[in-house]
C-alpha cells in the first residue's frame, strides 16, 4: 500500500500502530476509485479534516457487483458451517480491532470512544448469525395425495446494503452477517460521514480469509453510489438503514427497475408513557439514557414522554436533574466522555433550527436549548415541556439530545396521542399494573414495545424493525435471515 493512499497513523492510545485505510474494497483488494475522486471526512469535535477518502462512483459499483456475481456460485454452494467459520474468524479479527474502530468512529461522527458501548457488540452480533447457519431451512408436506412437497430457502444472489453514520460497524455487522450466512454475496456502501471503521471491517475480512468478491465495501454518497446500487439490475435485494425520506427514494428506485426486494429500517419518534403507579426513579433513568446515548442520534431513542399529571412535576424535576448530571458534552476521545458532538454540520444546524422553532413558538424550555461550545458541533441536552401536539417538534424526528415531556390524565387519550405519528419503531410504558401493561403494549403502534424499560434495550433472538413509516423487514432473530432468502416450493410426484 503506497503511503500516499493512507492517512497518518492512529494515535498510540488506541493500542495499534495501523494506518487509516481510505480506499475502496473490491474483490479482496483495496483500490482507488476509478475517477480518483476523494471527499473529506470532518471530525465533528474539532471541525477539522480527519481523512480524505476515495469516493465510489457508478463505475466502482459496477466493478463491485461483478466481483460479487463471480463469487456467488462458489459461496452459495459452500456448506453453511463453512460460511459460519469465516464469520467467526471475522468476529475474532474485529474484536482485536475494537480500539481502532472506536477511535475512527470518534473522529468521524463523534461517538465517545472510552468507554465505547457499541464496538464490543459487533463480534457478538456476527457470532450470533454464525450460529444460525443450520437454522436456514424450509418445510415439507405430505398433505397432497401422491406428492411430497418441500419449500426451500435460497439466497438471492448479489445483494446490496447501505449503512448509516450513527452506528457504522454495528449496522454493518447486522447486514453483512445475515446476508453472508444465508449464502448471498454483498456490496455495501457505508455513510460518507463515517466510512473509516467500515474499511477496518474490510481489512478484517481479508484477515479472516474471506474469498474474493464475497464482501465488497464502498465509500461514497447517496448519489451516485447509493442510487446506482438501488437501481442496479443485477442486485436482487437491498437493505437500508437511515432516514425515511431516503428509504422512500430507494424503494422508488427498486420499483422503477427490477423490483428488487427492499428491507428498510428507518426513523422514529418514540413515545414513552409513564402512568401514575410507575417507578419514577426507574423511568427517569431509562428515559435519560435513551435520549442522551450517542448524543440523541439513535433511531429508536425515546423522544416523546407522556407522564401522568400526578407525577408530572416530580418527573420533570427528576429528568432535568438526571440530564444535567450527565454533564456537558465533550471531546469523544477523552476517557469518561459520556456525550460527544453531533455528527456533522448539517445535523448540528438541523437540531439548532428545531431549538429556534421552540423559542419562536414560546415552548417551555426547562433545560438547555442552545449550542454548547465552539469549535465543534456540540448541542446542550435539552428538555422541552408541554409542547402542542401539532407542533413540528412533536411530529418530526429531530435526531439530537432533545426530549419532549407532555402530561396526560386519561389512558385512551394518551394512547391516541402516542400513536398519532407516521413513525412506529419503538414505544414504552412504565406501570406496575400488569393488565394495563399488556393492554397498552397491544395498542401501541410500534415494532418494539418496552414495559418498564426503553431503548436501547435489544435482544438478538427477538426481531427488530418498524411499523408504518419506520420501515419494513426485520433485523436480528430467525426473521432476519428469512429476509435475506427467497422462498421456493418444489413438488415431487410419486
Amino acid at each position: 500500500m503506497a503511503p500516499s493512499q493512507l492517512s497518518p497513523a492512529i494515535p498510540n492510545h488506541t493500542k495499534t500502530s495501523k494506518t487509516v485505510e481510505t480506499r475502496l474494497f473490491i474483490n479482496n483488494e483495496f483500490v482507488e476509485s476509478v475517477s480518483g475522486k476523494r471527499f473529506d471526512v470532518i471530525d465533528p469535535s474539532t471541525e477539522k479534516v480527519s481523512a480524505s477518502v476515495y469516493e465510489a462512483d457508478v463505475e466502482d459499483v459496477e466493478l463491485a457487483v461483478q466481483a460479487a456475481k463471480a463469487a456467488f456460485p462458489a459461496w452459495s454452494e459452500r456448506n453453511a458451517v463453512e460460511r459460519a467459520h469465516f464469520l467467526n474468524k471475522w468476529a475474532d479479527a474485529l474484536e482485536k480491532a475494537a480500539d481502532e474502530i472506536s477511535y475512527l468512529d470518534s473522529i468521524t461522527m463523534g461517538k465517545p470512544a472510552f468507554p465505547d458501548r457499541l464496538a464490543p457488540m459487533v463480534p457478538i452480533i456476527i457470532r450470533f448469525f454464525a450460529s444460525k447457519a443450520l437454522d436456514i431451512t424450509g418445510e415439507s408436506s405430505l398433505n397432497t395425495a401422491g406428492f411430497l412437497n418441500v419449500s426451500l430457502r435460497q439466497p438471492y444472489g448479489v445483494c446490496a446494503a447501505i449503512t448509516p453514520w450513527n452506528a457504522p460497524l454495528m449496522m454493518l455487522a447486522y447486514k453483512v452477517s445475515a446476508a453472508l450466512i444465508t449464502g448471498n454475496t454483498l456490496v455495501l456502501k457505508s455513510s460518507e460521514k463515517s466510512p473509516l471503521s467500515s474499511l477496518v471491517a474490510a481489512r478484517c475480512a481479508l484477515e479472516a480469509g474471506f474469498p474474493p468478491g464475497v464482501l465488497n465495501i464502498l465509500s461514497g454518497y447517496g448519489r451516485p453510489c447509493g442510487e446506482a446500487l438501488a437501481r442496479h439490475m443485477e442486485i436482487r435485494k437491498i437493505s437500508f438503514t437511515g432516514s425515511t425520506a431516503t428509504g422512500k427514494a430507494i424503494q422508488r428506485a427498486a420499483a422503477e427497475t427490477n423490483l428488487k426486494s427492499v428491507s428498510l429500517e428507518l426513523g422514529g419518534k418514540s413515545p414513552l408513557l409513564v402512568f401514575d403507579d410507575a417507578n419514577l426513579e426507574k423511568a427517569v433513568s431509562a428515559a435519560t439514557i435513551s435520549i442522551l446515548m450517542n448524543s440523541g442520534q439513535v433511531c429508536n431513542a425515546t423522544t416523546r414522554i407522556y407522564v401522568h399529571e400526578k407525577l408530572a412535576q416530580d418527573f420533570i424535576g427528576g429528568i432535568k436533574a438526571a440530564m444535567s448530571a450527565m454533564g456537558a458534552s465533550g471531546n469523544p476521545l477523552h476517557e469518561g466522555t459520556m456525550r460527544g458532538p453531533q455528527a456533522d454540520r448539517a445535523q448540528f444546524e438541523r437540531i439548532l433550527s428545531y431549538l429556534d422553532l421552540a423559542k419562536q413558538s414560546g415552548v417551555s424550555i426547562a433545560l438547555g436549548g442552545n449550542r454548547e461550545s465552539s469549535p465543534g458541533y456540540f448541542v446542550e441536552a435539552t428538555l422541552l415541556t408541554d409542547v402542542p401536539e401539532d407542533s413540528r417538534l412533536v411530529k418530526e424526528e429531530i435526531f439530537g439530545p432533545v426530549l419532549i415531556v407532555n402530561r396526560f390524565t386519561d389512558e385512551e387519550d394518551v394512547l391516541q396521542r402516542a400513536n398519532d405519528t407516521e413513525y412506529g419503531l419503538w414505544a414504552s410504558v412504565f406501570t406496575n399494573d400488569v393488565s394495563r401493561a399488556i393492554r397498552v403494549a397491544k395498542r401501541l403502534e410500534a415494532g418494539s414495545v418496552g414495559v418498564n424499560c426503553t431503548s436501547p434495550v435489544l435482544a438478538m433472538d427477538m426481531p427488530f424493525g418498524g411499523w408504518k413509516s419506520s420501515g419494513q423487514g426485520r433485523e436480528f432473530s430467525r426473521y432476519a435471515t428469512d429476509y435475506w432468502t427467497e422462498l421456493k416450493t418444489v413438488y415431487f410426484a410419486y
